[in-house]
């Protein structure tokens, strides 16, 4: 069943306040009760929250809560470029709710935890370049999941999505700052008031989102 774009962005903006809620919640424990939520529980909650999501409204909207899986699959010849900004909207609403609730529940210092920085002696160099490393695989992994016909693609591909995030945020996140989402950086960046590094995150997942579309779309070729 197709639905209209209206629904779809509906469900972008719901898929993406959840994946949200979901993701800073922990954050913001973590620096409440420390003792009962650490790294780990962090990743699980962005990874979880996220598949969670995709699971609800994955079918309606194709799941994307995030810019760069939407450009990523508009290169991949995917979706379509005409709706590229209906898609960001919803996302940019469903984001900003997320967070400015959160804010309101736990205060600002503490969500200020939210807005992305890199690692304690990473540059923002090597930060930009892990987002875009990062990125480029993660929209890769979406594409061959959730658009191709691979065995493992359909019902998985929620795990699959939700499983490279809770990784590449535990292993990686600590040096880039683990955004691999430009909405994940710009929502908590626009409530604080905090925009130092935000061009970081920004242009790593962006840049990445290109490579990633276009490189899924070649390799996946047969000509």
């Amino acid at each position: 069943m197709s639905f209209s774009l209206g629904k779809r962005i509906v469900a972008e903006a719901l898929g993406t306040f959840g994946f949200f809620f979901f993701a800073f919640s922990g954050v913001a424990l973590s620096v409440l009760q420390p003792a009962q939520i650490g790294p780990i529980g962090v990743a699980v909650g962005f990874g979880l929250g996220l598949a969670l999501m995709i699971f609800l409204c994955g079918h309606i909207s194709g799941g994307h809560f995030n810019p760069a899986v939407t450009i990523a699959l508009v290169c991949g010849r995917k979706a379509s470029i005409r709706e590229v900004p209906a898609y960001f909207l919803g996302q940019f609403i469903g984001g900003v709710t997320a967070v400015v609730l959160l804010r309101t529940i736990y205060g600002g210092t503490v969500t200020n935890n939210f807005v992305n920085t890199p690692g304690t002696g990473i540059s923002h160099h090597i930060a930009l370049i892990l987002e875009i490393v990062v990125t480029t695989l993660f929209v890769m992994v979406i594409s061959a999941v959730a658009t191709d016909n691979a065995p493992w693609s359909g019902v998985l591909a929620p795990v699959a999505i939700g499983g490279f995030i809770a990784t590449s945020l535990y292993i990686v996140g600590p040096a880039s700052g683990g955004s691999f989402n430009p909405m994940r950086s710009l929502a908590p960046a626009l409530v604080s008031g905090h925009w130092t590094n935000l061009w970081i995150y920004l242009v790593g997942p962006f840049i990445g989102a290109i490579i990633g579309g276009f490189g899924y779309s070649f390799l996946r070729d047969r000509s």
